[in-house]
């Protein structure tokens, strides 16, 4: 039998411009996928993680949510200044939220229970969006992430720049609202190999500021054989999709 898969479409506001959106399952807790580096909206499915995750969406654990990435016009366009990035990655900003959020509640008929996941820079997006929407989104699964913008916007900061890098607002975060919602949360899952072209340091000081602000999660460390790539992915996501929910 064919795992069920529909795939939308709508003009977005936010953007400018018609944007995709794989939805697999029938059923379960809303996984929303963002992908790896400038991929599009069925990487995971190319990449065979949407078959290991197939026995818990055909079971109805989980309705999964894959969407398109607008890095290459964003973190990734080197030949923009570093400000106007930050500046359209705003766009992406609204367009998840006020867009892809929406979309989701309605499809599963309530509000809530959203939890975003990616690897790579898709564990980036993952964790940003929940770290500054902590009542849209519930958790994390976010797999051999970078969570600090230096690499692609090197010493520029700005507003856009400071409040969309973890490791730059998160120590100096004190708000009871923020704080009040991301200590409630059961599923901050930061994971990472260390094995070839991973980082694993990225995971730890981010697991290291998290706990700073008393903010609870897990930081699972795997062995230096799991190298950055899909055979790492592909192992890791269903063990998280059988034990953590």
């Amino acid at each position: 039998m064919v795992m069920k898969k529909e795939v939308h479409r709508w003009y977005s506001p936010s953007i400018g411009k018609t944007m995709p959106i794989a939805v697999y399952g029938h059923y379960g807790f809303p996984l929303l996928m963002f992908p790896t580096a400038a991929a599009d909206f069925e990487e995971y499915e190319r990449f065979y993680l949407l078959s290991v995750m197939r026995p818990w969406i055909d079971a109805g654990k989980v309705k999964v949510y894959s969407i398109d990435s607008v890095n290459a016009h964003t973190w990734m366009n080197n030949r923009a200044h570093a400000g106007d990035r930050a500046h359209k990655h705003g766009f992406y900003d609204s367009y998840v939220t006020r867009e892809v959020v929406p979309f989701i509640w309605n499809q599963q008929r309530q509000r809530g229970g959203i939890i975003t996941t990616g690897a790579s820079m898709g564990a980036y997006h993952a964790m940003n969006f929940l770290l500054k929407h902590p009542d849209l989104f519930d958790g994390t699964i976010s797999m051999s992430g970078a969570y600090d913008l230096r690499p692609w916007v090197g010493d520029y900061m700005d507003e856009n720049v400071y409040f969309n890098s973890p490791f730059a607002y998160l120590k100096n975060l004190n708000d009871p609202w923020y704080l009040d919602k991301l200590r409630a949360k059961r599923h901050i899952h930061v994971l990472t190999g260390q094995g070839d072209y991973e980082a694993p340091g990225q995971s730890k000081h981010l697991s290291w500021l998290l706990g700073q602000k008393g903010i609870p999660h897990n930081l699972d460390l795997w062995g230096h054989d799991m190298p950055h790539d899909w055979t790492t992915w592909r192992r890791m996501m269903p063990l998280y999709l059988a034990n953590a929910f």
